[in-house]
């Protein structure tokens, strides 16, 4: 893509209001644009950030018999008055012009509504177990929306839900289910710990978060570095310096943002809705559940969180807006061998992003590039093409060399 023609600009500032890093570089970079608190408009360079994440998370979820659906973001409060949570203070209402009550609640959540679906498909034993998930928006009345986008009231969500014959088959999907997600942070760049926690409004048992440590947390985690597990200081039994009960490491605290959660339900939805299958003795039994979820756009707010300098954002290249950032510095020989780089590293499929901007001083190109943290910068100049090729830099790195068209080429390819 052509930078003249990206719908985006940087920024060198933006309000004093806004204190979080991802807040900060996710504005000023041209990622999102704060429409009002907790709500966000993703612009172009963050909509392929969210892309790759839910490529990510598809490919795992896919890989552990996980089938797509969409459900309905509108809610008929029916379903949440099966389970009585349509009183929750955790959802906006949705009141028709003309009505005097909400007969809607924007989805928060789809526990209710799957299952619902769910008991008019299952009959038999032979219909389980399935697991269905979406990609969808959820909407919360989050009173303290902060944080950019740690914190929102309006996100983009991975729901999956799973249905089972017994409490034995959930758990062993569970622990399919907690294998998937430590393989989506990881290749999203991140280390998570499988983190025991409260159920909320979810489930009435304890569950488990993955959290990922970060100064912008507002959790407080107790964590064991060699076996990654922890437990949040709201349900916890150890504290830091004590030994771990799974290796037997010293404990330590640490600040967290919750990056994923999983529920194991049971029944509870399951009998709101009669959500029942006959066994093999031609019995009924109540189908056995379990939630689970990712915050696809907090997941990017947490891999700016962790992966940033005093210059701006420095994307893994697994989920990076593009795999390289072609700089053209004035000159004429310059801007045609920058064009025909680019035009070879496109035909070949390479997601590349090229400063074509005319009007722009080098100094400004290099600090936007900075800001904008794709994994390779290749600067194309009178002076590099004169040494041989093309200047390279590496986002972690401060020197750049200088590579010929080829070698640049089959660096890039390598990172894609």
């Amino acid at each position: 893509m052509r930078q003249s023609k990206l719908f985006t600009k940087t920024m060198k500032a933006v309000s004093a209001e806004e204190t979080a890093v991802n807040a900060q570089l996710l504005q000023r970079g041209g990622f999102s644009y704060k429409n009002s608190a907790g709500v966000y408009t993703h612009l172009p360079l963050g909509w392929r950030v969210m892309n790759r994440i839910s490529s990510i998370i598809r490919e795992e979820m896919n890989a552990i018999g996980g089938v797509e659906l969409f459900m309905p973001a509108l809610v008929d409060r029916k379903y949440l008055d099966a389970t009585g949570r349509f009183s929750v203070d955790i959802g906006f209402d949705a009141v028709a012009k003309g009505e005097k009550s909400a007969n809607y609640v924007m989805g928060w959540t789809h526990e209710e509504v799957l299952t619902e679906i769910a008991s008019k498909y299952v009959q038999s034993w032979r219909d389980l177990p399935f697991s269905a998930y979406q990609i969808q928006t959820k909407f919360r009345n989050e009173a303290r929306a902060k944080s950019g986008l740690l914190r929102g009231r309006e996100f983009l969500m991975k729901d999956l839900y799973s249905f089972h014959a017994t409490e034995e088959d959930l758990y062993k999907y569970y622990e399919e289910v907690k294998g998937a997600y430590l393989r989506v942070f990881e290749r999203c760049g991140l280390t998570a710990y499988y983190t025991l926690a409260a159920g909320g409004e979810f489930t009435a048992s304890t569950t488990h978060e993955f959290q990922v440590l970060t100064e912008a947390g507002e959790d407080v985690i107790y964590y064991c570095e060699v076996c990654k597990t922890a437990q949040n200081d709201e349900v916890a039994t150890l504290k830091e310096g004590d030994k771990c009960e799974e290796c037997g490491t010293t404990l330590q605290a640490g600040k967290s943002v919750e990056v994923g959660n999983i529920f194991p339900l049971g029944t509870k939805y399951s009998q709101a809705f009669n959500l029942t299958y006959t066994n093999e003795k031609g019995e009924n039994e109540l189908v056995v559940m379990g939630s689970y979820g990712i915050g696809v756009s907090r997941l990017m707010a947490v891999v700016v969180e962790v992966f940033h300098d005093e210059a701006g954002i420095i994307w893994p290249s697994s989920v990076a807006p593009f795999t390289a950032h072609i700089v053209a510095l004035p000159g004429e020989e310059a801007t045609r061998a920058a064009n025909e780089l680019y035009e070879n590293m496109t035909q070949e499929g390479i997601a590349v992003l090229f400063d074509d901007r005319d009007q722009v001083s080098p100094g400004e190109k290099f600090a936007d590039s900075d800001l904008i943290g794709i994994p390779v910068r290749i600067t194309v100049s009178a002076r590099s093409l004169e040494a041989g090729g093309v200047g390279v830099k590496a986002r972690t790195q401060s020197e750049e060399r200088v590579l010929s068209v080829g070698e640049a080429l089959a660096l890039v390819r390598d990172a894609h």
